[in-house]
């Protein structure tokens, strides 16, 4: 009997980068012999009447759910009624927020640019002391990151104690971290999607004109054959996020060895495929194939 698959996508967000990567992950899923229904998270309301929580729909449930979105409620509430979701909602929840990823993986031997989450600020900063512990241990130039953000956009290089002031001050209430600058990764990191335990796929992106390598500020892509170590850290990572499928980007300290920068819960895989060649939907579908069976 054929598995029955949800792929859930942002309904706002439904450019053509992100339905041509659907499309291609309907079209795979099939050649796997699921019947798949593509659906919008703003299509499967979370309710909660006379005190129980349901989601507002007539679909027979699925075997699973590939959940390509970050609405995190509905995430939960799919789980809460036994559905088996790639990702899991906690792991696409911590690698959503940075300053909760690092935290996840703190004190287990991840080698991490030294980090300081910004104190909560409920509407405008009005007392920013906390800065000058920031410049004694993290000195410049340094790095802002705001915790929610994509494609490299919302990561500030801060040479100065004036344009740290007038960042923090723009950011205001928005979550953010403040993290010492690797310069000898300046314009480049290295992109490995991992699988289950094993990567499949990497690249190395490069940009001579900005310390971010991200294609979308202008990074080139280079096919890359990874390190045992730069392997083994990327699996630990996405494991320890508790993560089916990741992104996972690290940066080359001075010895080239190699450091973690972040974690991709829903990574593209256009970028991949057109540096490599890899279709990491295939990598996908046959875990999904072979989990659930």
């Amino acid at each position: 009997m054929r598995k029955k698959g949800w792929i859930i996508f942002n309904g706002n967000l439904y450019t053509k980068k992100f339905s041509e990567q659907i499309e291609w992950l309907q079209n795979t899923a099939r050649t796997f012999d699921f019947d798949i229904d593509v659906i919008a998270n703003n299509q499967l309301l979370v309710a909660i009447e006379e005190g129980q929580a349901r989601i507002l729909t007539e679909k027979q449930e699925p075997d699973f759910v590939f959940f390509w979105d970050k609405d995190l409620f509905l995430a939960r509430q799919l789980e809460d009624q036994g559905l088996r979701l790639f990702n899991p909602a906690k792991a696409i929840e911590i690698c959503d927020d940075k300053a909760l990823t690092y935290q996840q993986l703190a004190n287990q031997g991840i080698r991490m640019p030294k980090t300081i989450i910004a104190p909560k600020v409920f509407v405008s900063l009005e007392e920013d002391s906390h800065l000058t512990q920031v410049i004694e241990i993290l000195g410049f130039p340094m790095v802002i990151k705001e915790t929610f953000g994509s494609f490299g956009e919302q990561v500030y290089l801060i040479d100065n104690e004036q344009q740290l002031r007038q960042k923090v001050k723009e950011l205001q209430h928005k979550p953010h971290l403040f993290q010492e600058y690797i310069a000898s990764s300046y314009g480049r990191d290295v992109r490995l999607n991992v699988i289950g335990d094993r990567v499949v796929a990497a690249m190395l992106r490069k940009s001579d004109q900005d310390f971010r390598a991200n294609v979308t500020t202008g990074g080139k892509m280079y096919r890359y054959q990874p390190t045992e170590e730069e392997q083994a850290m990327a699996v630990r990572c996405s494991q320890l996020v508790g993560a089916d499928f990741a992104g996972v980007d690290l940066l080359f300290g001075e010895n080239d060895e190699p450091i973690l920068c972040e974690i991709n819960s829903n990574a593209h895989f256009k970028n991949i495929y057109d540096c490599t060649g890899i279709d990491i939907t295939q990598n996908m579908m046959s875990y999904i194939k072979e989990t659930i069976s």
